[in-house]
């Protein structure tokens, strides 16, 4: 059995690298085929096309990208058409997927989507259009499924395969040790993304604040986790341009995480990785004014951050745009050591949320699901002769 995996972003990458590896533990024969990254690639799957040369965000950046690609999109096609895969399992990355997932269609490569599109924050109909094109959905949050469900999918919800990854490895007596954490100092964690236009957009206000922070609260240091993709380098050279003193650090995250007061993170899943290790963040983000501009047009939100979401009120504060700016997110980080209830008072809140992500083992029923729908719809898949 051949099963094909794509997914196009860091997140994408990790959670393509858990399934991955269920299914290899639950059917060692299977071969796995796809677009994804690093993680990916270690877990078993034989790289079609690496993320790496293809992550952009925004509505903006993917236009001016939009021949690089509709290359992607054709050879994957192309890889489809010569492997024959008897299934496609879709991670996230709604827009090129899903123009995948036709080119599929008209194979007759059935389709599964594991994160659907967020059919709930915008582009309702779209859940439609997904259902008529994906055999079945597994979703990784629980307020995802009701869209899908009104729209006739076969979808449902498998829990959050992160619940059993993010946990600390070390004591904290051994995490202190290890990142030199002293008992006089305040640590704080910068976490500003890992693709280069976060960075550009966001890491310059992190630094400002960085700035004004250490200047209120002297025992505080500032340290910073380095994913694979970012450049340490440049913002090795961003950091002693603002004259703030960062340690930047490579393994170990979690531990991390676990010994920090609180962090200044750009939002994504290290917000929900974060809150599992009981890390308040004020959270981030910042768009190019034209992405920001259709954005404002098509998604319909109260909050941006998926602790925040999940329990449907501000746990943590969210700062977007132009309140991304060292002023703001100073006052918001006062709070931490001026409000003697505050910080814990948002730990308990995260608690409340990562309750909601459902029970461990989620890789594994996942791919336990995919499995089933390779078997059960590969072997009536059809073949196809004409150009898609």
């Amino acid at each position: 059995m051949k099963i094909m995996l794509s997914a196009g972003e860091v997140s994408g990458d990790l959670h393509g690298a858990s399934i991955a590896a269920a299914i290899h533990e639950l059917s060692p024969e299977t071969e796995l085929i796809g677009f994804g990254g690093k993680q990916m690639q270690a877990a078993g799957v034989r790289l079609n096309a690496d993320m790496a040369d293809y992550s952009v965000m925004g509505v903006w950046e993917v236009i001016l990208n939009l021949r690089r690609i509709m290359r992607l999109l054709n050879h994957l096609t192309n890889v489809m058409k010569e492997e024959r895969p008897d299934l496609l399992v879709l991670i996230d990355y709604p827009d090129f997927n899903w123009r995948l997932a036709k080119r599929a269609k008209k194979l007759g490569i059935p389709v599964f989507s594991y994160i659907p599109p967020s059919a709930w924050a915008w582009r309702k109909g779209r859940a439609k259009s997904c259902a008529a094109l994906a055999d079945e959905f597994a979703a990784i949050f629980p307020f995802e499924t009701k869209v899908y469900e009104d729209a006739g999918a076969n979808i449902s919800f498998v829990g959050n395969p992160l619940v059993d990854k993010v946990r600390p490895s070390m004591s904290d007596e051994e995490a202190k040790a290890y990142f030199g954490i002293k008992a006089d100092e305040y640590p704080v964690l910068l976490m500003p993304g890992s693709r280069r236009q976060e960075i550009e957009l966001l890491f310059p206000a992190m630094l400002e604040a960085a700035k004004r922070i250490k200047e209120v609260k002297k025992d505080t240091v500032f340290y910073l986790p380095v994913a694979q993709s970012m450049a340490q380098e440049d913002m090795e050279k961003m950091a002693e341009k603002a004259g703030v003193d960062i340690r930047f650090t490579h393994d170990h995250t979690y531990d991390l995480m676990a010994q920090a007061e609180f962090s200044l993170a750009t939002s994504g899943t290290v917000v929900l990785e974060a809150a599992l290790m009981g890390l308040p963040c004020i959270v981030l983000y910042r768009l190019s004014p034209v992405s920001y501009f259709f954005g404002k047009l098509l998604v319909h939100v109260r909050f941006f951050s998926l602790p925040n979401i999940l329990l449907g009120e501000e746990i943590q504060p969210e700062l977007l745009q132009d309140e991304v700016n060292p002023e703001r997110i100073l006052k918001e980080a006062r709070r931490f050591w001026e409000e003697s209830s505050y910080a814990e008072g948002v730990r308990k809140k995260l608690r409340e949320a990562c309750d909601r992500l459902g029970p461990p083992n989620a890789a594994k029923r996942v791919a336990e699901r995919i499995l089933a729908a390779a078997v059960r719809l590969g072997a009536d898949k059809q073949t196809f002769g004409g150009s898609v």
